[in-house]
């Protein structure tokens, strides 16, 4: 996998830093990105080796995340949420829909996205219930990203106990509309509140229905990857720096996040999330008062920086972060 390490490398440095003020500038993520992402096989990360995918393990998978992160976060952001769709769609219970849809979406053919809204605790903010025509879907889901660059929304929505996983066209219709986020950061993700109004979904595009008590079990143990967004916007902070404790700082908490286990994984993301805070502050104060001109690279790190101190923030991380922010100027 040093290979594929070694071009995700050269093609953060070489193509999608080069790039990222001018794709933040124009609020959208350029397709030449994503089709570059495509043609290097990166698509394919997450496919299982039985389903023709690169066998790339968890820990490559991290750093695979991190290394492209430092190039551009939203690019990124984008690709990373097409993994867990592979994933859905490989060990689901349709074959048609593994036979239909799985060769296209490791080859970045056909291109996803999440709609978590029915996954979200307390009153479910999007349903689903059975019907003759498949499943019938109303509610909304706050936070898609990708509309506009993705062909499919793997769509989770509760019906009493279960989730219910549904393979939905990223289209707008009379019944699913989307309304833009104006993001501070990460905007050109075209990131959307999807709301759904009897949007029907057909029974042949049900993914799987699970137990929400069991996605709730595996989302604990899940947040490890994107722990590696952090580390990513460190890493380009530290390049951007030049030599300085925070590159012994980035190794650390890179470690401590692999290490992790179901327990010590909220904290873990809590330093990681605040080593990125602390590296893009840094780059800004070393920078000058040229950092908050639009056109430099340090005033967008300090707001992605912002942007990952919630993003994929569940309560344990939260109260971890704001225990580790609010304790600045503390005695040891």
């Amino acid at each position: 996998m040093s290979d594929f390490l070694s071009r995700a490398t050269e093609i953060a440095d070489t193509v999608l830093f080069p790039a990222t003020l001018e794709v933040e500038r124009a609020g959208r993520i350029p397709a030449s990105h994503l089709e570059l992402l495509a043609d290097e096989g990166f698509y394919a990360m997450a496919a299982p080796p039985e389903f023709g995918g690169p066998d790339v393990d968890f820990r490559t998978a991290c750093a695979l995340v991190e290394t492209l992160a430092s190039g551009c976060l939203s690019t990124t952001f984008v690709w990373t949420q097409h993994h867990g769709v592979v994933l859905r769609v490989a060990f689901g219970q349709s074959d048609r829909l593994r036979e239909e849809w799985l060769t296209p979406l490791c080859r970045g053919q056909r291109r996803a996205g999440v709609a978590l809204g029915g996954t979200l605790p307390g009153t479910p903010k999007l349903v689903a219930h059975r019907t003759s025509a498949g499943y019938v879907l109303n509610g909304q889901s706050p936070w898609v990203t990708g509309w506009g660059l993705i062909d499919v929304v793997a769509v989770a929505a509760r019906d009493r106990d279960d989730l219910i996983w549904l393979l939905v066209d990223a289209e707008e219709s009379s019944t699913l509309t989307v309304e833009r986020q104006d993001l501070v950061a990460v905007n050109a993700s075209s990131t959307v509140t999807a709301r759904f109004a009897e949007h029907v979904a057909p029974a042949d595009r049900l993914i799987t229905i699970q137990p929400y008590a069991d996605w709730a079990r595996a989302d604990a143990g899940g947040l490890r990857l994107n722990g590696s967004l952090a580390l990513g916007l460190t890493r380009r902070c530290t390049r951007l720096l030049g030599e300085s404790a925070l590159d012994a700082d980035l190794k650390a908490c890179r470690d401590n996040l692999d290490a992790a286990d179901t327990q010590t994984l909220p904290e873990a993301r809590a330093a990681a999330t605040e080593l990125a805070m602390r590296a893009a502050t840094t780059l800004v104060a070393q920078t000058g008062s040229q950092a908050i001109l639009a056109g430099q690279h340090a005033q967008k790190l300090a707001r992605e920086a912002l942007f990952l101190l919630v993003f994929a923030s569940r309560p344990k991380i939260k109260s971890a972060l704001v225990r580790r922010l609010s304790r600045v100027g503390e005695p040891d």
